[in-house]
């Protein structure tokens, strides 16, 4: 009988082919490449999980490139025609990069910087850089990362070569529209932030975020999008943390409009619920993306861990000036990180390609539905 992970990999081959088929320095960019825009001028955000190599991944993607550096390109091609197809898609970049050959797994990362330009070419417009790991090499790693990813043409958000830049936003163009994308972590794993740049990461305060937040809407944001590592590892349901944070960080509003329009969690490394809260949605947790063999809290080995959605909300501009922007359309796509082939694996796709991964599917969206948002409108995306 052939086993899960061989199912994935006899899938591949088709799914793969289907893929084929502030201040006034605000970082801005478009989105050039996309498919038309939705309705009336709004806009479709695709978002996903941690990005984050371990030892098996770097090798996976040094065997992807022949032996001769790295490419991750082949890693994400299975969901390649998602993000692609949207008007803005955002990741979150959990490592910071190494160089020259000196690159590392758990428990210090420091990856290839050449995943930066697989995460560009798969279509992603941004990614969230502030993480327990983003002080895993210092102030050189952040560095190092953000140059990287400038060269690639991806932004960031969430940790910071200088000061003016911690203070500047990042704007990036979606349709008519300009989102503002900030990002906040819970911690560094104890690593003390770099002498003289208190700037450098960005960390969760509710009063600071809020006032981020505005401060993104006075320089121009007509959508406010945070991405937040928070929450307890290898818990499906949202922690107390989570649970206080998003009450209050919904419930701010300035002149009668919400202050934040969209929350995306990472870190717990497995996929959690996704809930309306004070009418915004969040996501409490969209799970690793990439990651290699997982171990939870009790050192057993967890295929949770390899398991993520993609969120997809379609964005229809204000009826009358003033209003906010508003999701019409709030969807999830299940994911899988497939350990042997190195693959992550559209689970829509690849079920339709005859691969027997329904389990996996069905325990992902109960769980992403396990806080009553399809009785609030979200779906599985087909």
């Amino acid at each position: 009988m052939i086993g899960r992970r061989q199912q994935v990999a006899l899938a591949l081959t088709a799914v793969l082919a289907a893929g084929a088929a502030c201040q006034n320095q605000n970082r801005e960019s478009g989105a050039e490449g996309r498919s038309a825009p939705a309705a009336a001028d709004g806009f479709t955000l695709v978002a996903s999980g941690d990005v984050l190599p371990h030892t098996s991944v770097i090798e996976r993607a040094s065997f992807d490139a022949g032996g001769s550096g790295h490419d991750f390109r082949p890693m994400l091609a299975g969901v390649q025609p998602v993000v692609a197809g949207a008007d803005l898609a955002l990741c979150h970049m959990e490592t910071v990069y190494g160089a020259d050959g000196d690159y590392a797994g758990y428990p210090d990362f420091k990856s290839p910087p050449q995943i930066a330009q697989a995460l560009a070419a798969t279509g992603y417009d941004g990614c969230s850089t502030a993480s327990n790991h983003a002080l895993d090499d210092g102030a050189t790693g952040i560095r190092r990362t953000l140059d990287a990813m400038d060269r690639a043409g991806l932004r960031h958000a969430g940790t910071h070569r200088t000061e003016a830049e911690a203070r500047s936003v990042t704007l990036l163009r979606a349709g008519s529209a300009k989102v503002a994308h900030l990002s906040y972590t819970f911690g560094t794993n104890g690593n003390a932030l770099p002498p003289g740049q208190p700037w450098a990461v960005d960390l969760i305060d509710a009063d600071r975020m809020i006032a981020d937040a505005r401060a993104a809407r006075r320089a121009g944001a007509d959508v406010v999008v945070l991405s937040v590592h928070w929450g307890t590892e290898w818990q499906d349901e949202p922690d107390r943390q989570q649970l206080t944070l998003a009450q209050r960080l919904t419930s701010s509003a300035t002149a009668g409009r919400p202050d934040i329009d969209l929350i995306l969690g990472t870190h717990a490394h497995v996929p959690q619920a996704y809930e309306k809260v004070n009418g915004t949605w969040v996501v409490y947790g969209m799970g690793d993306q990439i990651a290699g063999e997982m171990y939870n809290g009790e050192g057993a080995q967890d295929p949770r861990g390899n398991e993520s959605t993609l969120g997809r909300f379609t964005f229809a501009p204000p009826a009358r000036a003033g209003e906010p922007w508003r999701v019409t359309k709030a969807e999830f796509v299940p994911q899988l990180y497939d350990l042997d082939a190195g693959r992550v694996v559209d689970l829509n796709k690849a079920i339709a390609e005859g691969a027997e991964l329904e389990g996996v599917r069905d325990r992902i969206r109960d769980v992403v539905l396990s806080r009553g948002a399809g009785q609030d409108g979200l779906v599985m995306a087909e």
